[in-house]
């Protein structure tokens, strides 16, 4: 499999490669049977918010958590206390403490006498169970030729429309991308004369994280979980 490195960053991480299509579509699926950690129980023992316990709750399962190993029932335990001002006070997923991938998501507001106390449990799953513990997504699309033939006042307006795909030279010129990522075919350009676009076998594959693993920790768990699903099949053909 031949592949050319685009985006390697702890958030993304992408590459155009002549990987199959159906495999892609399989790593894809396969995603959502990482396992990380998310919030699965919450104690509340106050609430003076105008919001109600189930959608504090709710709230705080969603707060992506740095993962860690840990063995099979054990819980991380996350606590807040937080009391309201005069001036109102957000409760952030930053006041939980633990390892927060994103301090800055806001909770609750909380006003003058209002308090909000809680413990908090995390536990390792994965996204057959609920789409908390997905971490991250994957996604692809065939990498497009794109001819260009003439010139035109209105192509130019390409290069605003899709950067990923079209630039503009020193002297205003259009141009192709060495490098194309957008996702485009022959109804996005058929207003502009000129331009004609074509689907290649390549496909621009990319992993986004939400932070609980990194985004090239994504592709070869999704990897493992499929080649265990496999495995499985195997055996009941035997």
């Amino acid at each position: 499999m031949a592949s050319k490195l685009i985006e390697n960053t702890s958030e993304r991480f992408s590459v155009i490669t002549d990987l199959d299509i159906s495999l892609a579509n399989a790593v894809r699926r396969s995603v959502g049977e990482i396992d990380v950690l998310a919030i699965e129980e919450v104690d509340i023992y106050k609430n003076d918010s105008s919001l109600y316990d189930e959608i504090i709750a709710h709230r705080l399962g969603l707060v992506p958590i740095k993962n860690q190993k840990l063995k099979k029932d054990d819980v991380l335990e996350f606590k807040l206390n937080v009391k309201g001002k005069a001036e109102g006070v957000m409760v952030l997923s930053g006041d939980l403490s633990g390892d927060i991938v994103y301090p800055e998501i806001p909770i609750v507001l909380l006003s003058e006498g209002q308090e909000l106390k809680i413990v908090a449990k995390a536990k390792s799953g994965n996204g057959s169970s609920h789409s908390k513990y997905v971490p991250g997504l994957i996604f692809y699309h065939h990498v497009p030729k794109i001819k260009i033939s003439k010139d035109g006042e209105s192509q130019n307006e390409l290069a605003e429309i899709y950067p990923e795909a079209f630039k503009l030279d020193s002297s205003g010129n259009l141009k192709v991308q060495e490098i194309v990522t957008a996702d485009l075919d022959s109804d996005d350009v058929e207003t502009f004369p000129g331009v004609e676009v074509e689907s290649t076998k390549n496909l621009f594959f990319a992993v986004e994280s939400w932070g609980q693993i990194e985004a090239k920790e994504i592709f070869p768990e999704a990897c493992k979980a499929l080649k265990v699903n496999l495995s499985e099949v195997s055996k009941v053909l035997k």
